[in-house]
């Protein structure tokens, strides 16, 4: 198994474990810490009236944990492309590699753009270091003309960027499905608070306003949790593509530099 595979197989290991121990762990939290009986009056979580903030996330009902589940993913998930995102990005600033290897393969020197990429590392170092080999390979082929060894290095830049992307885009559809599905749980947790509103004030022809306010409070604490979810993963979905267009960008400019000084030397 080779290093991308090992690298795919670890990444899917990792989203799976997180989304089960975001769920175990907002369950423990919902039980344990907003169901503790010092939050609510009288010591009484069932009944009583909630004595601080846990007290009254926790009267949202069970789709509470859900909801914290939703939102411990989509940190965790943020925080695992922020670091990947990072290291993608390679040692040095993305426009001082750009125009350190531009500068080499303007004075034709690519053994220097090549060790630039070695050092760059990254993404964008691993796309470009291909094609630079691949540069080199081409141009001691005899048996190609010029137009050939130009569509060899297209194509060689088209497979090292698609051989890059998975890495980059892994994981972000789960932060595009959260981002929608947090709002839809919210919804599911606004409707049952309502019935259950509904209920209070239709039980013995009038309001029981201990069962009306509980039915409430569900209701709007769910949509809070789900819209505040939805935001913030909408939110970070949108800024991690901006950075992996940025990163596309910046390997498509260096290699259209590659093949422009290929065209101009041979």
């Amino acid at each position: 198994m080779n290093n991308k595979s090992k690298s795919s197989s670890f990444a899917s290991l990792f989203a799976g474990l997180v989304i089960v121990l975001a769920l175990v762990v907002a369950v423990l939290i919902y039980i344990f810490v907003m169901g503790n009986e010092s939050n609510f009056a009288g010591n009484d979580p069932v009944n009583g009236h909630p004595a601080n903030a846990l007290g009254i996330i926790y009267k949202g009902g069970f789709i509470v944990p859900i909801l914290m589940a939703c939102a411990i993913i989509t940190i965790t998930i943020s925080i695992e492309r922020f670091i990947t995102l990072y290291i993608a990005n390679g040692k040095k600033n993305l426009e001082t590699f750009v125009w350190n290897v531009k500068n080499h393969l303007h004075t034709n020197n690519v053994s220097a753009a090549i060790n630039e990429c070695e050092e760059q590392k990254g993404s964008i170092g691993n796309a470009i270091g291909s094609l630079l080999h691949k540069y080199n390979q081409v141009a001691k082929d005899a048996q190609l003309d010029k137009e050939q060894k130009l569509a060899a290095l297209d194509k060689e830049l088209e497979e090292a960027t698609q051989l890059e992307m998975p890495a980059l885009n892994r994981n972000l559809p789960i932060l595009s499905t959260l981002g929608s599905v947090a709002t839809l749980i919210a919804l599911l947790g606004t409707v049952i608070g309502m019935i259950k509103s509904f209920q209070a004030m239709g039980d013995g022809g009038g309001a029981d306003p201990a069962k009306l306010s509980v039915g409430i409070s569900e209701a709007l604490i769910n949509t809070a949790l789900g819209i505040g979810t939805s935001a913030v993963a909408i939110i970070f979905y949108n800024y991690f593509q901006s950075k992996i267009d940025s990163i596309s960008y910046r390997i498509e400019e260096a290699g259209m530099s590659v093949k422009q000084t290929f065209s101009s030397n041979n």
